[in-house]
């Protein structure tokens, strides 16, 4: 009796101590994951980033035809902004560099180098998402709605009626941005832009 009262405590025991690892995982994971942060914080983690990686699927809406492109994106606070174009396979290899106020357009392929210093459209690339960011932080009309499962930023930009309505889709769960719209004045999808294998503070 005395030794299954032993081996009773013991696996008692033993049961405790993998219940309380499994509790002790699933704490640390979600206090790392942010997994407890509300909307607003959600929002502001976005908002502050200070680099990021991400491959890009683009889809570009014009009055007379759609194009599509595959673009790899890396943006630092130091290093600033470049996206590389992996297709369509007629300008793939093409690299464009954003820092400070120029901008750099290279092609290894077509051996094609081409620098613009002090560029007026720096500020204006749509397909940024480091872009979408800074017009929110400056833009008064800013401003984010949320469902069960996104937050969505939205920003209203009066000043292109082709450009109007930008909306960027953070999933709350994963706390990575998701998919962009960018919507003319009648509500017309010119610019998709769906986020893969998005990395973000990776200089941290």
């Amino acid at each position: 009796m005395k030794i299954n009262k032993k081996i009773f405590f013991i696996i008692l025991l033993i049961l405790i101590c993998i219940l309380g690892i499994i509790i002790f995982k699933y704490v640390f994971k979600n206090k790392k994951s942010g997994y407890n942060m509300n909307s607003q914080e959600i929002v502001d983690y976005i908002l502050n980033i200070n680099s990021y990686k991400t491959k890009i699927n683009v889809e570009v809406t014009s009055n007379k035809n759609k194009n599509k492109y595959i673009i790899e994106q890396e943006y630092s606070k130091n290093n600033g902004s470049i996206q590389n174009v992996i297709e369509p396979s007629n300008i793939a290899g093409t690299t464009i560099i954003k820092k400070d106020n120029t901008l750099k357009v290279e092609n290894t392929h077509l051996n094609l180098t081409k620098i613009f210093e002090n560029y007026k459209g720096l500020e204006e690339n749509d397909l940024d998402l480091i872009t979408f960011i800074e017009n929110y932080k400056n833009n008064n009309k800013s401003n984010h709605e949320e469902n069960e499962q996104e937050i969505i930023l939205k920003i209203k930009n009066t000043e292109n009626k082709y450009l109007e309505n930008k909306k960027l889709y953070i999933d709350k769960e994963t706390k990575l941005p998701t998919k962009l719209i960018i919507e003319d004045n009648n509500k017309n999808i010119k610019i998709f832009i769906q986020y893969n294998e998005v990395k973000l503070n990776i200089e941290e």
